[in-house]
């Protein structure tokens, strides 16, 4: 008995999934047209409403000429020096003096959440990234980061200023936003939503429409069936 109540379950809910399989593809018109809806609307919304933001970077070395490496203890010393470097590139004197070089009118906490430094593993080199709306700017404060920062090294190390090794340039392309992915997702998320309501509305409705509806929700057979014709009225 109750594998027959198991097999019936699973027959009707293979029955409801066809079902919602045939809704969906009448559907599909209204599918496609909220893709095209939300790749549009989230396409433009990128492409004329959110600023470009353009990242500039430059790499120094923070190992000066005078910098004596002797043993293998010492290049993990300087190793693990780069990791301390990049947490004094994030404090307010080495930001300060950043916004002072390049003249921003800009608060310490608004110049900060546009830096970035990254250390390539097992490498002795600091990445210093600068992310503005303005190309050239973003290439200047990221300039302007390196020479604080090499200044800073050269005062806590007791040596010379580190090498920079490569000064950032003026961006061709901007960094954010992806205007290709955004659109995409948009197109997706239109379509997902027509999806959702699609399956709201199927699961919803409880109307009896066909001879197979009442055989499955109501457990009865039916005796006839009666057509309904739409009349036509003589022009």
């Amino acid at each position: 008995m109750e594998e027959l109540t198991r097999s019936s379950r699973q027959e009707e809910m293979e029955i409801d999934l066809l079902e919602l399989f045939h809704v969906l593809l009448r559907k599909v018109w209204l599918i496609l047209i909220c893709l095209v809806a939300g790749a549009v609307i989230v396409g433009g919304y990128t492409r004329f409403l959110i600023t470009p933001q353009y990242s500039a970077s430059a790499t120094i070395y923070i190992l000066s000429n005078t910098t004596s490496i002797t043993s293998v203890a010492d290049l993990q010393i300087g190793t693990e020096l780069t990791g301390d470097f990049a947490e004094i590139a994030r404090t307010r004197s080495v930001v300060n003096a950043v916004i002072d070089e390049v003249g921003l009118d800009e608060s310490y906490e608004g110049l900060l959440s546009r830096l970035s430094t990254t250390n390539p593993s097992g490498t002795h080199l600091l990445k210093l990234t600068a992310t503005d709306p303005d190309p050239q700017r973003a290439a200047d404060i990221a300039n302007a980061y390196a020479q604080v920062m090499a200044s800073q090294i050269a005062d806590i190390m007791n040596t010379d200023e580190p090498n920079i090794a490569e000064e950032a340039v003026k961006p061709s392309a901007p960094a954010s936003p992806n205007l290709l992915k955004n659109t995409a997702l948009g197109g997706l998320a239109g379509a997902f939503l027509a999806c959702l309501v699609i399956f709201i509305q199927f699961m919803m409705n409880d109307t009896i429409q066909t001879e197979e509806d009442v055989r499955k929700y109501l457990d009865i057979n039916t005796l006839a069936a009666m057509p309904l014709e739409k009349r036509r009225r003589k022009s």
